[in-house]
């Protein structure tokens, strides 16, 4: 495989390692109700991982009263990871 395409692709999984690791902090955070979310950097890790989890929320109905998009967003995520060679 040419070294540019293996630089790019590693790049590529390490980014969705760290955005895996912003998406279990956002999910621990909501198990804290003095937490606010609208103060930094709390603020920050809702805009970017936000728009990622509202791809699922349209997809996915709450089931018994819990939203069940992160787990298919990480499990999306785990895959891709997997995938790259």
């Amino acid at each position: 495989m040419d070294i540019g395409l293996t630089l790019l692709l590693r790049s590529f999984v390490y980014f969705l390692k760290i955005y895996f690791l912003m998406l279990i902090m956002r999910i621990l955070l909501y198990w804290f109700p003095n937490v606010s979310f609208y103060d930094q950097p709390f603020y920050s890790l809702v805009r970017v991982t936000d728009p990622y989890l509202r791809l699922f929320r349209g997809i996915l109905p709450i089931f018994l009263g819990m939203d069940l998009s992160p787990l298919f967003a990480f499990l999306v995520i785990q895959i891709l990871i997997d995938a790259v060679p």
